[in-house]
């Protein structure tokens, strides 16, 4: 059973079971509990509350996890941290792997897998905020399933989309406000049963944070 978590566009947790059948040895996911806010202001007040209640929901205690997946964004740095912070907190105090996703990848895993999409070119874009978007291409899914990201993520303005991306237009462009849990869980999963590499360890924040650390000390007249 993993635990799944995003939050670089609300918050979003849910329980994804990726148990081998007992006698295919396959394994069929199911989404056994999910909890989402778009709610972009309130992470850290609703998150352990959703993980709780995605637990209750499917009658099972933290023992029955057996690993953590979490969207490492894109996504604004406020946000996206504390959902990384408590997927890194659960797994650390479980001692459970940690299964970091892009969360681009997991939109796209989800609009894939839909029939009538196959053999179309995705463009997935975000809200950044701050006037700017975020954006990736992707070609399909690889005979693992998993999406075949050509470019991104990036950050962008909006305006200055098409001149970034030249073929945009070929493109199916996925406009997207929401990321849920489950798509996150769901890719992970697959990426695990492939062994497939997962996404690194870095948030994909894509800007420099607004405070820094100065240079030297300050000067004072």
């Amino acid at each position: 059973m993993l635990l799944a978590i995003d939050t670089s566009a609300g918050t979003s947790v849910a329980l994804v079971d990726d148990a081998p059948d007992a006698i295919s040895g396959l394994r069929p996911l199911a989404v056994v509990a999910e909890r989402f806010s778009p709610d972009t202001r309130r992470h850290a007040e609703i998150i352990g509350t959703f993980i709780r209640e995605c637990l209750d929901d499917a009658g099972i205690s933290v023992t029955a996890i057996t690993g953590v997946a979490v969207g490492m964004g894109p996504g604004p740095f406020t946000g996206l941290r504390v959902g990384i912070a408590a997927a890194r907190a659960f797994a650390w105090g479980a001692g459970i792997p940690l299964l970091p996703v892009v969360s681009h990848d997991a939109i796209a895993l989800e609009w894939f897998l839909r029939a009538e999409n196959a053999g179309v070119e995705l463009i997935v874009v975000t809200d950044a905020r701050r006037k700017e978007v975020y954006w990736s291409t992707y070609s399909g899914l690889d005979p693992s399933g998993v999406p075949v990201r050509s470019a991104g993520p990036a950050l962008v303005r909006p305006e200055e989309l098409v001149d970034t991306v030249p073929t945009l237009s070929t493109f199916h462009r996925l406009d997207v406000a929401t990321v849920s849990g489950s798509s996150i869980g769901i890719l992970a999963a697959t990426i695990s049963a492939t062994d497939r590499e997962f996404a690194g360890d870095d948030a994909l924040y894509l800007r420099a944070p607004d405070v820094t650390v100065s240079a030297g000390p300050k000067r004072v007249s």
